[in-house]
Formats: C-alpha cells, sequence, structure tokens
C-alpha cells in the first residue's frame, strides 16, 4: 500500500509516520504531485497558521490537486479546517472550499482556549472509521479554532459548546483531534482509514 503524508511544513509529520509504521505500513512525507497522484491513501496534517498551510500547498501546485482529489484523505486538525471554505484566523482567509462550512474562533466564557488535552468523540453518523472504537472514547485535541455541526459531521465533541470533531464528505475524512497522540484508540482510528 503507498500511503502519503502530505508535506504542509506545519505538521506532527514523523509521529504521525511512527504510528503508521507501527500498524506495518510505511508512510512518505511529500509534496510531489506525481507521488501523491499514485497514492493508496493520503493524510493532510496541519498544525498552527491556516494561511501558512495554504500559502505551502498553493507554492507546491497542490490546491487544485486536493480539490480535485479521488483517493481517500484524511485531513487531520488544521488539516481537517482547511477542508472548509473559510477560517477566520488571522483576519480571514479563503481555504480549499471542498466543504461548506466556515473555521471560528472559540468563544468560551469558561473553559480556558485553547482546547488541550483528552475529550470526548459522539459519533453521531455511522462511520468506518469508528469500527472497533467504542462511542464517546477519548481523544486527544489540541485547537482554538473549531467548526460548527453542519451537514458533513459524523462525530461531536463538547469543550463547553458543541462543534465539530469528525467530518467527511464522499473520499475526503477529517478529524479535529490528533490521532497520532490519541494512544489506542488513535491508532484504530488511523488502521480503520487505511483498511477502507
Amino acid at each position: 500500500m503507498k500511503i502519503i503524508i502530505i508535506d504542509t511544513s506545519c505538521g506532527n509529520f514523523y509521529s504521525l509516520k511512527s504510528t503508521i509504521k507501527k500498524l506495518g505500513f510505511n508512510a512518505q512525507i511529500s509534496n510531489n504531485k506525481n507521488l501523491i497522484l499514485n497514492a493508496d491513501k493520503i493524510f493532510l496534517p496541519g498544525v498552527g497558521s491556516a494561511r501558512s498551510i495554504i500559502k505551502k500547498l498553493k507554492k507546491d501546485n497542490l490546491i487544485k490537486f486536493i480539490q480535485n482529489c479521488k483517493i481517500d484523505i484524511l485531513g487531520i486538525c488544521l488539516g481537517m479546517q482547511i477542508l472548509g471554505k473559510y477560517s477566520e484566523e488571522n483576519e480571514g482567509i479563503s481555504t480549499l472550499g471542498i466543504m461548506d462550512y466556515s473555521v471560528n474562533l472559540m468563544h468560551n466564557t469558561y473553559m480556558p482556549i485553547p482546547h488541550m488535552g483528552w475529550n470526548k468523540v459522539n459519533n453521531i453518523i455511522k462511520s468506518p472509521l469508528f469500527n472497533n472504537i467504542n462511542n464517546n472514547s477519548y481523544f486527544y485535541f489540541s485547537h482554538s479554532y473549531n467548526i460548527c455541526m453542519n451537514n458533513y459531521t459524523i462525530a461531536t465533541t463538547t469543550y463547553e459548546k458543541i462543534f465539530s470533531s469528525v467530518i467527511q464528505k464522499k473520499n475526503f475524512f477529517g478529524v479535529q483531534f490528533h490521532p497520532e497522540r490519541s494512544g489506542i484508540n488513535g491508532i484504530q482510528l488511523i488502521k480503520n482509514f487505511l483498511k477502507m
């Protein structure tokens, strides 16, 4: 199986690669279009700024390629957020527009932002991503921006307010948490994605 982790210059690439290796697969970190085109599975990880990840994808000529991708692709954290059409981060930026949602700064009254640490994920729509994972299992989060519930939401998390923690449209999947840092549940989710 050919597995590509898109080199966005801002992600936990090696932690993700190491988790995939534990499952008996080798992943390549690359921004080479030909390699990505021949992949069986693609990961789009991201940490930090939406502006910097979009700038990097533009520089590597990967925007249209990702938008038209027919291969299963999993966006992680910021990689999930940029699958939407807009992020209000840093005075606002247009993102990939694959799904019709915006990314907004979390507005909490009582809970600190960023949302960091373990929290429950409640699957509201059955998905092969959650095979052999109990509902309301814990995953590791680290983010200040989130996505409200929308037509693509397949799981939610509550951190004072409810938000989308997993989304899907056709072959595009996104998780707000970091599966590569989420212990046994995260490993199982990555395994499920690879075996779909």
